[in-house]
């Protein structure tokens, strides 16, 4: 009785470790993932800023032309 007891610990000890590794590799992608999508929303938003400062020339060009 004992006994069982014990191997049912043992089995639950190993399911959690089982559980502890897949957690932390799927904290490791997650992770990754995240570090990834920061980098691209960086490179977005500077994208972004370079096209609304060459939009902001081209306005101000065609309001030059206009008064010209």
């Amino acid at each position: 009785m004992e006994e069982d007891r014990i191997e049912a610990l043992h089995g639950k000890v190993d399911d959690l470790i089982a559980l502890s590794g897949k957690l932390r590799e799927e904290n490791q992608l997650l992770k990754d993932n995240e570090q990834n999508l920061r980098t691209e929303r960086r490179q977005l938003l500077e994208k972004n800023r370079e096209a609304k400062q060459r939009l902001q020339a081209i306005l101000m060009r065609l309001k030059a032309l206009e008064h010209a």
